[in-house]
């Protein structure tokens, strides 16, 4: 005659439960960390240059993380609303702009003109004029790594 476990039921179950437990964590890392985006697209890394941003307009993608450069061809007033934020549209290709939206509660205001040549690094989303970038900072709650914007070298974040 063998012997068995005492509680073989409740051995497994922990087992399961563990399991779910780590599963339902590392999804939620995951979806923090912006991997997991609208839009079914992969933000482990920027993707770069204009052409990343051209392919995600023409996708109708958002939640992509970009490292691209342009042309400041407009300033426009700062948006007040919540956060406060230094706007600007920024000539990516011939045929697209985007609106930058740096929030200058997080970083410091950018010292730009219109003419200006500039790197970012941020994220991408969707819109029927171009497109949208924010995250051109730092992220305060430390879940992403961030963005930045470079003028003349200069890195602001």
């Amino acid at each position: 005659m063998t012997m068995r476990p005492k509680h073989p039921r409740r051995r497994l179950g922990r087992k399961r439960y563990l399991f779910l437990m780590i599963l339902f964590a590392s999804i939620w890392v995951i979806r923090d960390s912006g991997w997991l985006s609208r839009g079914g697209s992969s933000t482990a890394g920027p993707e770069s240059g204009a052409g990343a941003i051209a392919e995600a307009y023409q996708g109708e993608r958002s939640g992509l993380w970009v490292e691209a450069g342009g042309e400041v061809v407009r300033r426009l007033p700062d948006d007040l609303q919540g956060s406060r934020h230094q706007r600007m549209i920024v000539q990516v290709t011939p045929e697209q702009t985007i609106l930058l939206s740096h929030n200058i509660d997080l970083a410091d205001r950018l010292d730009i003109a219109v003419g200006d040549s500039i790197r970012f690094r941020g994220r991408y989303e969707w819109n029927d004029r171009g497109g949208v970038v924010h995250w051109t900072h730092h992220d305060p709650d430390g879940r992403h790594q961030g963005g930045w914007v470079e003028i003349d070298g200069q890195r602001v974040r």
